[in-house]
């Protein structure tokens, strides 16, 4: 079945709310409207206004009524434009949402599911282009999943909504116009494992969401030049599969993280920390990281690119570690 990012998202939207009646999607512009990304067009008609709800412009309020709503055992989609938008309910994601299971020792569940987009690319400005996901992959209490392939976008919510911690959804929004072959029997989709999108022997690529593309892209060009290189698509960003990560580079020898998180305190830092502390003797070079410049995102077009990762970068950096030393 041909069909969009976009759409695989809200099939599984459909999907979720065909199952289980107590699933419901909140957020701004989500009704009538259709979603600010189209996402839940049509939705409204086929499910109505109890289940398609419009909010108010007040990320803070209807972030807290969805949390209020799975305490009290429904199971809330809630959608927040943006990631830059999150920050005006980050009390409620991490000081409530994040902690709740924890500090009542189990009794208080808070199943709800936070989609947003994030990303930049778009020529949106700085307060419309960042990549926080790193930020929240810090929380214990919360899962990050990053969705970069259709059959993710349309597999990974219903899997989300079995959870008993909150789970954040990114989805870049480079990725809603992005079409390809769906299977018509797609379903749910394992959210514990990292996966491998192209084998190889000479060095390991590690991305995640919309940098996935361009680090297949840059594998093509250095499959050119005699470079096997393994590109792994983390899925979920906490908590990471470490196994996946340091079989590759227990197999490669080598790796490159690529994140379009600025590089200070990146999630790129975290997983090359990780591989620095438990496979740092299967390495035969220092581990190379891609990130976007340390600078508010441009809006300008030409600059916008030039901030962030790009092909040529991962393409270099695979180059760097691989160098004459492979086997």
């Amino acid at each position: 079945m041909k069909t969009t990012y976009r759409e695989a998202v809200r099939a599984g939207l459909r999907d979720a709310m065909q199952r289980d009646e107590r699933v419901f999607l909140m957020g701004e512009d989500v009704g009538r409207y259709g979603g600010s990304f189209a996402v839940s067009l049509d939705l409204l008609d086929e499910f109505g206004p109890e289940r398609i709800r419009d909010t108010p412009l007040s990320e803070s309020g209807f972030v807290g009524a969805g949390i209020g709503a799975a305490l009290g055992g429904m199971r809330p989609v809630v959608e927040i434009m943006t990631v830059n938008f999150s920050l005006l309910a980050l009390d409620q994601i991490i000081n409530n949402a994040a902690t709740l299971l924890h500090m009542s020792g189990g009794q208080f569940k808070v199943p709800i599911v936070i989609r947003m987009t994030t990303g930049a690319g778009r020529q949106l400005g700085a307060q419309h282009s960042h990549s926080l996901e790193g930020w929240y992959a810090h929380i214990p209490g919360l899962r990050i999943l990053a969705p970069a392939t259709l059959a993710d976008a349309r597999g990974m919510l219903w899997t989300a909504l079995q959870d008993a911690d909150p789970v954040l959804i990114f989805e870049h929004g480079s990725l809603y116009n992005v079409a390809g072959e769906l299977d018509d029997d797609a379903g749910a989709v394992d959210i514990d494992r990292a996966v491998i999108r192209r084998r190889g022997s000479d060095a390991t690529l590690i991305t995640y969401g919309g940098t996935l593309p361009l680090v297949l892209e840059a594998a093509d060009h250095l499959a050119g030049d005699g470079i096997d290189a393994e590109v792994i698509d983390l899925r979920t960003l906490r908590p990471p599969d470490d196994g996946t990560i340091f079989d590759s580079v227990g197999k490669t020898h080598r790796a490159v993280v690529v994140d379009e998180g600025w590089r200070s305190g990146s999630l790129s830092a975290e997983i090359a920390a990780r591989i620095g502390e438990h496979a740092f003797f299967d390495l035969d070079a220092p581990v190379e990281r891609v990130c976007s410049a340390e600078v508010p995102v441009p809006y300008a077009k030409h600059m916008e690119l030039a901030a962030l990762p790009s092909v040529e970068q991962v393409v270099a950096a695979a180059r760097k570690v691989v160098g004459n030393n492979r086997d």
